[in-house]
């Protein structure tokens, strides 16, 4: 059985990919629940909760670029 790829397992790309789409989804969301066209309202809150998570995963991998470039530059001041 093929585990599902968490946040953490997918490419920079990918991540940036995953939040456009889920940020016009969003839109697209808001806009329906405005006209009155919106089924399902929870499902506000779930692409709510993804762009959080793919937002938190790009900056957890920014921090972590960022502390290792300063533990090379400490390397090489010595």
């Amino acid at each position: 059985m093929a585990r599902k790829k968490t946040l953490a397992d997918v490419g920079d790309t990918e991540l940036l990919e995953k939040l456009s789409e889920s940020k016009e989804e969003f839109f697209n969301l808001r806009f329906q629940l405005v006209t009155g066209e919106l089924e399902n309202h929870a499902r506000i809150g779930e692409v709510k909760k993804t762009i959080a998570r793919v937002l938190t995963e790009l900056r957890a991998r920014e921090i972590e670029a960022a502390e290792a470039m300063a533990a090379a530059d400490e390397e090489v001041d010595g």
